[in-house]
């Protein structure tokens, strides 16, 4: 199976501005994330609209490819960027990897599980869940929840905890029930990465502000693969306290 990672990054942010440049124990958000990534798929490009991180990972030695101002999401840039490369590379690949700019904490092996389900030909998509650990998790504004059927296959994500236990007090949840949460971490065939872009906008992704819904309102599939990795994506400052301490007692 022939891979390549795409790393969108946008220096704009509502809740942490320039968010792929922040310094991380001397480096870059986002050289951090490209070095993690590179040790499971050695292709790796960041796609960006942005002079000051293009130039940021041309100084580290990455790849990097520009992208229009325009797009919305980190999947229409995706797609941008991947046609770019490989018009450039004269290259195809089997699976695309669409890696957030903001996972310092990724590990190689998460993207090996992401890679798992496409042994499966009929896999066109697929991402990745891992099962809450704690009560606090269920409280976090920043978590995303998914539920999947006996096929792995994604039935719907929300930012509110699924499914509701009735009856019980939210607090003794976990003793009923494993929850799991949405690792950002896709990957996608060509062929689904250029369909899945140039969906509308459907009313479940709407209401949620979760772009995976619209996949999934249109009737397609995406499989899940377990990881007990946990991440931290940086979308705030307190995030970014927090995996800057993590990596700290790591060293």
């Amino acid at each position: 199976m022939k891979a390549i990672a795409i790393i969108p990054a946008r220096f704009g942010s509502s809740r942490l501005e320039g968010k792929p440049l922040v310094d991380i124990l001397g480096k870059p958000m986002i050289q951090r994330v490209y070095e993690q990534t590179v040790k499971a798929i050695p292709t790796v490009f960041v796609a960006t609209d942005d002079e000051r991180i293009k130039q940021v990972v041309i100084d580290f030695g990455g790849n990097v490819i520009m992208t229009s101002v325009d797009h919305e999401n980190g999947t229409t840039r995706c797609l941008e960027a991947y046609e770019r490369i490989t018009e450039k590379l004269d290259e195809q690949y089997d699976v695309i990897v669409n890696v957030q700019g903001d996972e310092p904490m990724l590990e190689p092996e998460q993207l090996s599980e992401l890679l798992k389900p496409f042994d499966n030909q009929d896999v066109r998509f697929s991402t990745l869940v891992s099962p809450v650990k704690s009560v606090q998790d269920l409280f976090n504004e920043s978590e995303v929840f998914v539920v999947f059927d006996r096929k792995n296959r994604a039935m719907y994500f929300s930012r509110s905890v699924i499914p509701h236990i009735r009856g019980v007090h939210q607090t003794h949840w976990l003793e009923h029930h494993t929850y799991f949460k949405h690792v950002g971490l896709y990957a996608y065939s060509y062929s689904a990465l250029k369909e899945f872009a140039n969906l509308p906008s459907s009313k479940l992704e709407r209401v949620e502000s979760l772009e995976q819904n619209r996949w999934i309102e249109n009737g397609n599939d995406i499989y899940v693969e377990l990881t007990y990795h946990d991440t931290i994506p940086v979308d705030t400052i307190d995030d970014l306290k927090k995996v800057r301490l993590l990596l700290k007692e790591q060293q």
